[in-house]
């Protein structure tokens, strides 16, 4: 099952509009959000989607009420932490700040993280064996290079896919031995 993960658009519609062809381009079966849509006028480009998403609230969001009624035409948004379960049994849990994570119950399982906030593509594993990903920033405003990911759950691959040279994707297969964060400086140009 192949997921898109995006996080931090800001307001940036052409970034997103990219974000989405993308995401259909490569057929996803479910879109992963971790917040930072901003405005709602960011919901229309998102009905174009070919899968539905799943995210969470970011903390820029100016209003969720208005979000919420456009969001659902296109899935399901909601306070971090949220909870998603791939088809083949991958069990997700999508904030928008990994201290969100501290929400949840101590004895509350989970295979992947879904963060965002910080502006920075990164994958990582816990000492548990928890694949943590942070997609970057879908507006590109912060570092100049938005970028997305894409995670495959039955190779259990991330790829970092920049939105302006989406052959230029950075792939890790988890477990991985390591962390790897992808500075946006480092991404291929």
């Amino acid at each position: 099952m192949k997921l898109g993960i995006f996080a931090d658009v800001h307001d940036h519609l052409d970034h997103l509009r990219t974000a989405v062809e993308f995401f259909n381009r490569e057929q996803c079966a479910h879109i992963l959000f971790a917040g930072d849509l901003v405005s709602t006028f960011t919901v229309p480009p998102l009905r174009k989607l070919q899968a539905r998403l799943t995210g969470c609230f970011g903390d820029n969001e100016g209003n969720k009420v208005g979000l919420l009624a456009g969001m659902s035409l296109v899935g399901t948004l909601a306070e971090a932490p949220v909870r998603f379960t791939s088809d083949d049994g991958l069990r997700f849990v999508i904030v928008h700040m990994e201290r969100q994570l501290r929400l949840l119950p101590e004895d509350e399982a989970f295979d992947v993280a879904i963060v965002g906030h910080t502006h920075k593509p990164r994958v990582s594993v816990d000492d548990r064996n928890r694949l943590f990903i942070n997609p970057g920033e879908t507006s590109g405003w912060t570092f100049g290079r938005p970028t997305v990911a894409l995670f495959n759950t039955s190779t259990r691959s991330v790829e970092i896919v920049p939105l302006d040279e989406p052959t230029a994707a950075i792939e890790t297969a988890w477990p991985l031995a390591a962390t790897t964060e992808v500075a946006p400086q480092e991404l291929p140009s």
